[in-house]
């Protein structure tokens, strides 16, 4: 299996970050990677990708919610990261309607900009949108992305708008939300309906642990190594085998990264 997003640069890991990689990869999580959320996020990512080479890639990306902190010098610097072969993907980058940590035409200025550098570069494209899927589409729909591949990542949207993504020649991430009775049960009904060669798995660790896992783990934190159970909720959607499904997603997510 590979996560394709794991904040470990999260303080939550401060203290055993190498421990939970060994507890992934003990768990059949073969690769992470490790999303870049701000410059410093992003550079501390790829500075521990290095350290763990073939099991970590990274991202490198500016989170709507820090929009605000962008400017000229903070894209020079995103290029600079992307050179590295360990930086797989442009981002995360997207919009945030829910929150609205920063300004809404910051998050829209941020999020042009990094689309276009993932034009210039033909890097994939890392995607975050919460509450904001009309604006969402509408921009990206301003760009020639044949030669970019996007992932909506962490996608709890409803089925029309998974329809919209998947019409755009988009890949979807699906996490433990899936898990979650409250608020991610309508994920389930139509999650068999994403192809497999456009379907990806992540935890988003440390947030988002499967509400359905027992026993919880003491921490309350969630990790890579809680993967499996994640693809078990999803292949039970499919009515197909759990080998088959870590199968087919795993072919996927290589192509879509160019993983070795």
């Amino acid at each position: 299996m590979i996560d394709i997003g794991v904040n470990f640069i999260n303080k939550s890991f401060r203290n055993d970050c190498d421990e939970v990689i060994q507890r992934a990869v003990n768990s059949g999580v073969e690769q992470m990677i490790v999303t870049g959320t701000s410059l410093e996020v992003s550079q501390k990512s790829l500075a521990l990708a290095k350290r763990y080479p073939g099991v970590l890639y990274s991202t490198a990306g500016i989170h709507p919610h820090d929009a605000k902190s962008f400017d000229e010098k903070s894209l020079d610097s995103l290029k600079q990261l992307l050179e590295n072969q360990e930086v797989v993907a442009v981002g995360e980058c997207g919009l945030d309607f829910n929150r609205d940590f920063s300004p809404r035409d910051k998050q829209e200025e941020c999020f042009r900009a990094l689309i276009q550098l993932a034009v210039d570069l033909k890097k994939p494209l890392f995607l975050h949108q919460r509450d904001a899927h009309e604006k969402f589409m509408s921009i990206l729909s301003d760009y020639d992305l044949k030669d970019v591949k996007v992932v909506v990542h962490c996608f709890t949207g409803s089925k029309d708008e998974a329809v919209d993504c998947l019409e755009a020649g988009f890949h979807i991430g699906i996490t433990g939300w899936i898990c979650d009775e409250r608020r991610g049960l309508h994920l389930k009904e139509f999650v068999n309906q994403i192809p497999l060669n456009k379907l990806m798995i992540e935890t988003d660790c440390p947030y988002l642990l499967p509400r359905n896992m027992r026993p919880k783990p003491k921490k309350g934190r969630n990790e890579p190594a809680f993967l499996g159970h994640i693809a078990n909720e999803i292949t039970e959607c499919y009515g197909i085998s759990l080998e088959e499904f870590n199968r087919e997603v795993k072919k996927t997510t290589k192509s879509f990264f160019g993983l070795a």
